[in-house]
């Protein structure tokens, strides 16, 4: 390294510290990047790639960022998954002596972004650290912006991918086991775009993260931080702490509380379930508007923003939590006009969460904290309103609120309502707040009239009426005397220096009029960053005030905005019981109806529950409706478990504990499976997690395969699901297989409906109204037209479906006794191939009339004589 400049050595050694890292290099007015951090640098931004001397024979591949521009690139680079360490002058380059000292101040990463440019305001920004052991995982989740810190255990693969799915964090942080576990990493960084590092065995230790903790929160034990339960969520929580210790270089004040959870205090929504309903992105466009989220954030604030998504992820499965929701809700609706007037309020409040994460993180500017007293301002007009209020739980959110009123008459008497940007400009400081500040300024202002008016007094007190104040840039401010005059020179007086026909001299007075004047510019300057920062500092050890009241404020917008919406969607209140009743009346869906208008949007009602009600078997034909019916009530009772009111002129809700989708299926072709896979590892999932408390919505289950095969299926699925002592859940099964509509009274438990269609001639028109009894036909045909397939393949369509049609089918599946095997073995495929080479026949009147001459009807027993006439009402149909 001997070969290389001071300063190329100096950057070589820091290199050799952040090797993971693109180091920006600060130098000047640039930040450098050389060697492989350029060529990267420039190939990433896009910026040329020059050369530099660094003392060998070859120039050092460079290029740079303005300093002053850096956020945009740092954030491009950070977006790719690179982590960037930030390296800083930290002395004034005017006093250093040789090399300006250097160093790395923070290491910018994915889920470590400060930039609130950069970022959505309403979403937080994760950063995941996993733990993976023998029969576990840890999790631990923050919001380095927010402070938000959360830690949790799971025993599975599956359940460790729904935790990643709600959290959707930035950048996961893993031990080496991670990496040996059956999780594909590569869908994690390529299909959900998450940044994935390991980090050294030394994170993990057990006494490291233990002892990390404790110092963070200045306890003696865990417990008392309601971790005793969590020895791996430890760790991971640990280790996640002392990396962000070490990217951040900050103690992370902010982060003041840990929150350990266990999945099952919330209704489970797997991530399958999230993207089937749409809860806050829809499935296509990943587009916010035709989600749930949409219809229900009316939030003011990024705040209430935020907490509002985190709630729709986990709804609640305890009722006395989501009764003090809706009791919150409905108190808000009947005092619409305070409700309206509170909205007003919270409207202009900024994100007091990320404002106080920047005064901690020391970045928060003059106008940060101009923005942060605008909006404690509304706080007092908050907290009257939030009297008028008797319900627990806007009571409690009242109670927390605190109005902060010293914070924000600091800020008035300290910072300037119109500040500029940058905290080294200057002018932030109001007039009034420091005797020092205001000393300088003036002499900033003032220095010319201060001069003028020590040379009037001197020339009184010594009579020198020729005497002068001059400067020049060798001796400063001097009082200069003629030797006519230099007789009534006083003692005070001091000589700096002897001219041919004067004499300059300097007094006490004149040199500290001198420092003043000459030093006010940089040194208000710099009064003016150290009273700022003193300020800053005394608003971040208000940290945990702040936090509280950003909670509180958040609640009472989430609260507002859900009643808002109740009000202007025509919403009910749902009644909760825990006896697994689920009636709704008139339910609509939420989303469709806002795309839509009102009154075209026809509600149907559900009912389900855990005895003779506990599956509904839905048919009917494509676009009719089904789909759409069975999500509205999924998001009913996802809604009401949120604590909402609910789309449906009444609703009594049985809390579930989990809600599985199987809605639709696309293929896998990035993991390599096919639709049909997608599907049944879909179905294994639910069959094998959920339980009798569950709701599942099944459409379609069987179609990815053989008509047979997949009849198949769905039978057993359904008879799976069925018995109690197998499964016995709440489902809502759609389906094309008619024939499964013969399971309403072989299953005690399983009811048939259907949707409601009017023929027209050979035109359909889709009445969406679910209906008791089953469908007999799919009108696929019907379907095609009114998509607009060519008229001459409808006509030919008809033709081959008067030929196919499977009448026969029903053979197969009436004679399957429900819940067993079939013993018979075939002779030969008589049954299945007669049933085929029978459709090719046109069915005529006289066939049927001299099959039913034919019959022995003595020698039928009561079931042959059921199954017979069932095969000659099969082929009268058809042959209509």
């Amino acid at each position: 390294m001997a070969e290389y400049t001071p300063m190329m050595q100096k950057y070589l050694e820091t290199k050799e510290e952040y090797k993971d890292c693109i180091l920006f290099y600060r130098l000047g007015d640039f930040y450098e990047m050389f060697f492989e951090d350029a060529l990267t640098a420039s190939r990433e931004l896009e910026i040329t790639l020059t050369g530099k001397n660094c003392g060998t024979k070859e120039r050092a591949p460079m290029c740079g960022v303005p300093f002053h521009s850096v956020e945009g690139y740092l954030n491009k680079l950070v977006s790719k998954g690179y982590k960037v360490a930030i390296c800083e002058q930290v002395e004034d380059p005017k006093t250093a002596k040789g090399l300006v000292k250097r160093e790395v101040v923070r290491i910018v990463t994915p889920g470590t972004n400060l930039d609130t440019n950069a970022l959505d305001e309403t979403k937080n920004n994760y950063i995941m650290c996993i733990v993976y052991t023998e029969n576990k995982y840890g999790i631990s989740t923050a919001d380095v912006t927010t402070g938000d810190y959360y830690v949790t255990e799971v025993d599975t693969e599956r359940k460790l991918l729904d935790e990643i799915s709600k959290f959707t964090p930035s950048e996961i942080i893993c031990n080496e086991s991670f990496y040996m576990s059956s999780v594909d990493l590569e869908d994690l960084r390529h299909r959900l775009g998450i940044t994935v590092y390991s980090l050294e065995s030394w994170y993990f230790g057990d006494d490291t993260a233990i002892d990390t903790l404790k110092s963070h929160f200045k306890v003696a034990s865990l417990s008392g931080l309601g971790l005793k339960e969590y020895d791996c969520g430890v760790i991971a929580a640990g280790a996640l702490l002392k990396y962000l210790y070490e990217t951040q270089k900050t103690f992370l004040e902010h982060m003041s509380r840990i929150q350990a959870y266990s999945t099952s205090k919330f209704m489970i929504i797997d991530s399958s379930t999230r993207r089937n309903l749409e809860l806050v992105e829809t499935m296509r466009e990943k587009q916010k508007r035709g989600s749930l989220l949409w219809v229900l954030d009316k939030t003011k604030t990024a705040m209430g923003a935020r907490m509002l998504r985190t709630m729709l992820e986990q709804p609640l499965i305890e009722k006395s939590e989501i009764e003090a929701r809706l009791d919150a809700l409905e108190e808000l609706n009947k005092n619409m006009i305070t409700r309206e007037e509170l909205r007003e309020y919270l409207n202009p409040i900024y994100d007091l969460e990320r404002l106080i994460g920047k005064v901690v993180y020391q970045t928060a500017n003059p106008r940060d904290l101009t923005a942060f007293k605008n909006s404690l301002k509304m706080l007092p007009p908050v907290k009257v309103l939030m009297k008028d209020f008797s319900c627990s739980l806007l009571s409690k959110l009242s109670e927390q609120l605190d109005t902060l009123k010293d914070l924000c008459s600091l800020i008035e008497q300290s910072i300037d309502d119109d500040p500029p940007i940058s905290v080294r400009d200057g002018g932030m400081i109001k007039n009034g707040y420091d005797d020092e500040i205001d000393r300088l300024r003036n002499a900033k202002t003032e220095g010319k009239s201060w001069l003028a008016k020590l040379e009037e007094d001197e020339r009184e007190k010594t009579g020198i009426k020729n005497l002068k104040i001059k400067y020049n840039k060798v001796f400063g401010y001097y009082l200069e005397v003629t030797n006519s005059y230099k007789d009534m020179v006083p003692d005070y007086y001091t000589r700096k220096q002897t001219l041919t026909n004067a004499e300059r001299y300097i007094t006490p007075e004149l040199k500290e009029l001198e420092d003043v004047i000459l030093g006010a510019e940089d040194k208000l300057t710099a009064l003016e960053y150290d009273i700022f920062c003193q300020v800053r500092r005394k608003i971040a050890d208000e940290v945990l005030r702040i936090q509280q009241t950003a909670k509180a404020v958040a609640a009472i917008d989430v609260l507002a905005s859900m009643a808002f919406a109740a009000d202007q969607n025509g919403y009910c209140r749902p009644k909760i019981n825990e006896k697994g009743i689920i009636d709704i009346k008139n339910g609509r869906h939420p989303v469709v109806e806002r795309m839509i208008s009102n009154d075209m949007f026809i509600a149907n009602d559900t009912y389900l529950d855990n005895k003779n009600q506990r599956i509904s078997i839905i048919t009917g034909p494509n676009m009719a409706g089904k789909s759409t019916y069975m999500r509205q009530s999924a998001l009913i009772v996802l809604m009401a478990q949120l604590g909402s009111f609910v789309p449906a002129d009444s609703a009594d809700i049985g809390i579930v504990d989990r809600i599985f989708t199987r809605v639709g299926a696309s293929d896998d072709l990035a993991s390599g499976q096919s639709t049909f896979m997608v599907e049944m590892t879909e179905v294994a999932n639910i069959l094998r997690n959920a339980t009798s408390s569950s709701l599942l919505i099944l459409d379609e289950i069987g179609r990815g395969t053989s008509t047979i095969d997949g009849l198949s299926i769905a039978w057993a699925v359904v008879e799976h699901i069925s018995n109690p002592k197998l499964l016995g859940a709440k489902t809502l099964f759609a389906t094309h297989y008619h024939e499964l509509t013969e399971l309403e009274g072989k299953l005690s438990n399983v009811n048939n409906y259907c949707i409601a269609v009017k023929e027209k001639g050979d035109d359909i028109v889709f009445l969406r109204k679910i209906v008791p009894g089953g469908a007999d036909r799919s009108y696929g045909i019907q379907v095609a037209k009114l998509a607009g397939v060519p008229e001459m393949v409808i006509a030919r369509s008809k033709e081959i479906c008067e030929e196919l049609e499977l009448a026969d089918l029903s053979n197969i599946t009436r004679n399957l006794e429900v819940g067993q095997s079939s013993k018979k073995k075939a002779k030969k495929p008589d049954d299945l191939e007669m049933a085929q080479i029978s459709l090719f026949d046109t069915v005529k009147d006289d066939d049927i009339i001299e099959e039913v001459r034919e019959l022995n009807l003595g020698n039928l027993t009561p079931i042959d004589a059921l199954n017979k006439l069932y095969e000659l009402q099969n082929k009268i149909k058809n042959r209509w």
